[in-house]
């Protein structure tokens, strides 16, 4: 009577070796978002709202790890030589993606070969500010006193590879200006010392100094953004000066090279909704934000687009390493 039932068993034990084995569902545990600068900063609140959001739709802990350090690029090393198995994300910026490989080939990655870009999370729009004990009231008087000085103008940005950096040195080449930057580690140091009139102008995001713009502590020359900002409207645009200069210093997700398709779209299409909702819209246009809802294709042509735009202001600027 036992021999039917081995070999029962055995004919279950052949069928289900047959049968692949179904791949687990992603994510089947913890994802980690790696946030590439310091803790409280612009993109550790933007990684920590998609994390939120992200966690809470498929039903599983999305973290937020901090790896700042060289710039940011430590972080995005990390990710860039992570498996494409869905468990690691990066939040990118204008910086690490574009302006910061362009000027050191040897950075370490390659954002258009070792990376896989997921989605557009949000940008915020650079200022140009001066001191509100200034008497330069308009970017047309900053112009001007400019041209009058026997020695470039001085500025503050948050780095060299900084997109208030990129911004600085495109108005620069169109209106024939000289400049002399003094990077800072970061945004608040800067602005104290333009309040301070240490330095003659920063380029901080509109983030970064909406509070000294709103006590009036600094006067906003112009904005990169392409139209005025509603929360800010007696700052008027680049453009509408004069200037062919829009841009923002934008964060993006991403993964490690070759991340499956499906992945990417069910992340892209998450992290679009957390960005839709009425409370982000409300925190990004508080924090001087800008969203812009892309699909993943649509994030990398973006992505190029950056990179054809940016490569000829580096070149020009002679800010290639050797």
């Amino acid at each position: 009577m036992k021999r039917p039932c081995v070999a029962l068993l055995a004919l279950v034990v052949a069928f289900g070796a047959a049968v692949p084995v179904r791949a687990e569902e992603w994510p089947s545990r913890p994802v980690r978002i790696v946030n590439t600068f310091a803790p409280g900063g612009a993109a550790d609140i933007l990684a920590r709202v998609v994390a939120d959001h992200l966690s809470e739709a498929f039903k599983q802990q999305f973290f937020v790890e901090t790896r700042s350090g060289a710039g940011g690029t430590i972080g995005v090393q990390t990710v860039a030589n992570s498996e494409p198995d869905g468990y690691n994300f990066v939040i990118t910026t204008l910086s690490l993606a574009i302006i910061g490989p362009f000027m050191n080939p040897r950075i370490g990655y390659d954002p258009f070969k070792d990376l896989t870009h997921v989605a557009y999370i949000a940008g915020s729009p650079i200022l140009f500010i001066v001191s509100a004990n200034n008497e330069v009231k308009s970017l047309k008087d900053f112009v001007a006193r400019s041209k009058a000085s026997a020695m470039p103008l001085t500025y503050g940005s948050s780095g060299l590879q900084a997109a208030g950096h990129m911004v600085a040195q495109s108005f620069a080449m169109q209106a024939d200006l000289r400049f002399d930057i003094i990077p800072y580690k970061g945004a608040a140091q800067s602005i104290i010392d333009v309040v301070a009139n240490h330095i003659d102008f920063a380029t901080p995001t509109v983030t970064s100094a909406s509070g000294q713009l709103r006590g009036g502590a600094v006067t906003g020359l112009a904005v990169s953004a392409d139209q005025r900002l509603p929360d800010y409207p007696e700052v008027p645009t680049f453009r509408e000066l004069g200037y062919d200069l829009v841009a923002t210093n934008w964060f993006g997700l991403a993964g490690p090279a070759g991340l499956p398709p499906d992945i990417v779209r069910r992340v892209n299409r998450e992290v679009n909704v957390a960005m839709a909702k009425p409370e982000s819209q409300q925190r990004m246009r508080e924090d001087g934000m800008l969203v812009h809802a892309m699909d993943a294709a649509q994030f990398r042509k973006f992505i190029a687009d950056e990179g054809v735009r940016w490569k000829p202001v580096i070149e020009r600027a002679g800010l290639i390493e050797k």
